[in-house]
């Protein structure tokens, strides 16, 4: 890491990202990031975690599990802060899957009256959107939502 930046107490990063002391040391124990000992065994973080713990509360809200976050996280150098290229490599990469999320996202607006609202939450017995378990051949789950035609 680069010697001139001023390293970051597990105080200073927890105010300046917005993450208790306690996740910080977390995110470090799945090696999301990485900190520095002090002689006397203290943590210091270079400002450049503070890029990762915030692409992590994101990912994380979008709905990305830790171990989805850890495994492109791999990607990035934990020696340097990461370049506009190694950023630009995990932002192709969750392109895609962000995409999917939200045409199931709109999906699941577009039928929260429908097999959500009845309050059965049941397609098997839902005798108003499913009559007679007519999508009980589709599958598992929630299909109305899931598949893209309908019974």
């Amino acid at each position: 890491m680069a010697k001139n930046a001023k390293l970051l107490t597990v105080g200073e990063t927890a105010e300046r990202s917005g993450v208790a002391a306690s996740a910080l040391r977390f995110y470090e124990s799945k090696s999301l990031i990485k900190s520095l000992r002090t002689t006397g065994n203290q943590r210091r973080y270079h400002p450049a975690m503070l890029r990762r713990i915030a692409l992590i509360q994101v990912a994380q809200l979008v709905g990305f599990t830790l171990e989805e976050i850890g495994y492109e996280l791999a990607e990035l150098p934990l020696d340097r802060p990461p370049s506009q290229q190694d950023w630009n490599i995990i932002a192709r990469k969750w392109e895609h899957d962000l995409e999917q999320r939200m045409l199931l996202i709109e999906k699941l607006k577009d039928n929260l009256s429908g097999c959500i609202g009845c309050g059965c939450l049941s397609l098997k017995k839902c005798q108003l959107l499913n009559p007679e378990d007519t999508v009980g051949h589709q599958g598992q789950g929630p299909r109305r939502i899931l598949n893209t035609h309908k019974a």
